[in-house]
């Protein structure tokens, strides 16, 4: 139900989205912010780490370094990856919602990946990643999953996911990623989840 109504306000009302997104923002930020600033430090050391790589906040990338990541990416990455904009105007909206947890993973200073825990004030998140196209298949998208599931858990939200089980590679991530439940089947082949820890 809530995926739902999500999805129809973003595609087909998104005047209602963004203020809703903003009001979002606000009470997310006074319910979870003191929490999330411990358990952010904490993940990011350790996933950090464990993928070589640089995690930082998408607030602290340049919208122009993120919006070449995703123009980077080939055409059918978007195949199934359509969560948000990706032009440099919607990337500056996510990076100053507190509500949107989203990280990048630097490799030599280049974008590696991308992740995110879209989430509600009343304890629901939503999460999502891409991995840039030169590397793939080195275990990045499942590592984003459970660094996801380590800040979504930890600070005490539900988590929820959409795959689609044509995208092979993102299915496989999640599946390794732990455990989950199926929600509902969605047409196309799409699977809403629940992560459960």
């Amino acid at each position: 139900m809530l995926y739902t109504l999500a999805h129809f306000l973003r595609d087909k009302m998104p005047w209602v989205w963004t203020m809703l997104d903003v009001v979002n923002s606000v009470l997310f930020a006074l319910r979870y912010d003191r929490k999330l600033k411990t358990v952010e430090a904490k993940a990011m050391e350790k996933f950090a780490t464990k993928s070589g790589c640089k995690v930082c906040r998408m607030r602290d990338v340049s919208a122009s370094q993120l919006v070449d990541f995703f123009n980077n990416q080939p055409t059918v990455a978007y195949k199934y990856f359509k969560p948000h904009g990706f032009d440099e105007k919607s990337i500056i909206r996510l990076q100053n919602n507190k509500s949107f947890l989203a990280y990048v993973l630097l490799n030599n200073n280049k974008i590696a990946g991308y992740c995110f825990n879209r989430s509600f004030f009343h304890g629901k998140g939503f999460r999502g990643r891409m991995t840039d196209i030169n590397h793939r298949g080195r275990g990045m998208g499942t590592m984003m999953n459970k660094f996801l599931n380590e800040i979504g858990f930890g600070i005490g939200l539900q988590l929820f996911e959409t795959v689609s089980k044509d995208n092979i590679a993102s299915y496989r991530s999640t599946v390794s990623a732990g455990n989950f439940k199926i929600v509902k089947e969605l047409p196309n082949n799409e699977l809403f989840l629940q992560i459960i820890q």
